[in-house]
């Protein structure tokens, strides 16, 4: 009953209430990010939805135009380079996620659940099918992002989707929501590169 319809109805009313609140922000965020550095203000991505249904997420643009498509972050050797001086404020404050509300207002995602994989990581798309987290709708945040986010490897963060399926409720949403403010607040997980990155830090240590 929750997952099938009161969830969806939820997401709906939080996203269409986000969008007009936050509509001054957006706009000068729009506008901030024209005026600072060539290209599109938003970034389209193919991302894998419910059911491994592709959909058009939408970002504010933090990279460069001359960046690589379709490539995770934390494969590329040096991320910093391609991200201009206003994306490192609003990837540090997840601030270039807001546009999603949108995707969650047409029904591409959900405020809660996992966070969509790129079309083309399939081994993270693989390790979900195994927990069932492929099923549901892909969220804005998630269990996974408040226990790690990019520090997680492919297979503990998508054990954690499954176990966000497991434990999907009202309540066990309002956990991850919560979660996800404070997470924000202490830009918890946010490691540019990923799990490459953490992992050539821990070779540097050796």
């Amino acid at each position: 009953m929750y997952q099938n319809y009161i969830k969806r109805m939820i997401d709906f009313i939080m996203a269409l209430i986000g969008i007009i609140i936050l509509s001054p922000i957006l706009l000068i965020l729009s506008i901030i990010i024209k005026v600072t550095s060539p290209g599109p203000i938003l970034f389209k991505q193919n991302r894998v939805g419910k059911d491994n249904v592709e959909f058009k997420i939408l970002k504010f643009r933090t990279m460069r135009i001359d960046t690589p498509k379709d490539c995770p972050t934390h494969l590329l050797d040096n991320p910093d380079q391609y991200i201009t001086r206003v994306g490192k404020f609003l990837r540090k404050t997840s601030l270039d996620e807001l546009p999603q509300l949108w995707n969650i207002l047409v029904g591409d995602m959900a405020v809660i659940g996992p966070r969509p994989a790129l079309w083309n990581q399939y081994d993270l798309i693989s390790e979900r099918e195994k927990y069932r987290a492929n099923n549901i709708r892909p969220g804005l945040t998630g269990w996974a992002q408040i226990n790690g986010r990019d520090e997680l490897e492919i297979d503990v963060k998508a054990k954690l989707d499954g176990e966000y399926v497991e434990k999907l409720s009202f309540m066990f949403d309002m956990k991850c929501f919560f979660g996800t403010i404070l997470s924000v607040l202490k830009h918890d997980g946010v490691v540019e590169g990923g799990t490459n990155e953490l992992y050539k830090k821990g070779r540097s240590k050796e």
